[in-house]
């Protein structure tokens, strides 16, 4: 009996301990323990990924620009910097745990993550497209009517496009790629006329196909996802200085230098030029900075 009071009684210990673990100023950690933690992505280039050996990116530049501000307003220029890879899965509660302070990846702001953390003012917004054929000589959702196209099985993309396709009372032949690289080898072989998904995605994977001047991406935007920061809620103050240099990188010309710096350049580790322009949703952030999500 006393052992199965035991076993009742530990699941409550430990959810009793949960909130103490996420609860605390993060800058007050980060100044305690003499260093910074950045969570990273490991292959969402070029936002942030690893190349030769290091976390690198847009997003790896941006938090670089508000660690120096921090260490400005911690009065402590010999802050280390280090970093922790993270998934979809784990960036949240890694950052509710307290292993990273600030992440710095491809995460959406949106309304239900707000729940549980926060986020800067964003930095970039993807946009949901189409990659088509150049000679199949399609630009419109329209034109996909009674096509195949492909998504990548079980993504948001898929989601948006059957939306959108009903929206526009057209249909369309839903393939699923178990992967992008599968996805876009439906492209490029006839199979799918159509590869709909982010265009960073897309980019890539233009870039890194054996003909990247076969095709074009196009259509409509089918949903534009913002990203920012992201860290714990429990620090206003540190969601302040994020903003605050987000914006300025935004206002004064920064952001636009790193855009073509990562998305108009060739980029570590092999030198490819994704050549993406800049999108209407990126435009508009560029006029209005905000941190609003979806």
């Amino acid at each position: 009996m006393l052992k199965h009071l035991q076993f009742v009684f530990a699941p409550i210990v430990l959810l009793t301990m949960a909130p103490q673990v996420m609860a605390g100023d993060v800058l007050d950690r980060i100044k305690q323990k003499g260093s910074i933690t950045l969570g990273y992505r490991e292959s969402a280039d070029p936002i942030s990924y690893i190349a030769n050996g290091k976390p690198v990116g847009y997003a790896l530049d941006i938090c670089h620009n508000v660690v120096t501000e921090i260490k400005k307003q911690l009065k402590t220029p010999q802050l280390k910097i280090e970093y922790k890879a993270v998934n979809s899965t784990s960036r949240i509660p890694e950052v509710l745990a307290g292993n990273i302070d600030i992440e710095c990846g491809t995460t959406t702001n949106n309304k239900q993550r707000q729940q549980q953390v926060a986020f800067s003012t964003s930095y970039y917004v993807a946009d949901v497209r189409m990659a088509v054929k150049k000679t199949s000589n399609i630009q419109t959702l329209k034109q996909l009517n009674g096509k195949a196209v492909v998504t990548v099985q079980g993504g948001n993309p898929e989601k948006y496009l059957k939306m959108s396709a009903k929206k526009a009372n057209i249909k369309i032949i839903s393939l699923g790629g178990k992967d992008h690289a599968d996805a876009f080898s439906m492209l490029s072989s006839g199979r799918a006329a159509a590869f709909v998904n982010d265009d960073i995605g897309l980019a890539g994977l233009i870039a890194k196909s054996a003909n990247p001047k076969d095709y074009e991406i196009v259509g409509p935007t089918l949903s534009s996802e913002p990203y920012g920061i992201m860290f714990a809620k429990t620090d206003p103050q540190l969601k302040s200085i994020a903003d605050g240099v987000v914006n300025q990188m935004w206002k004064s010309g920064q952001m636009d230098q790193l855009y073509k710096k990562w998305f108009q350049s060739p980029i570590p580790p092999k030198n490819i030029n994704l050549n993406l322009a800049p999108s209407g949703s990126y435009k508009a952030l560029k006029a209005k900075p905000n941190d609003v999500g979806i």
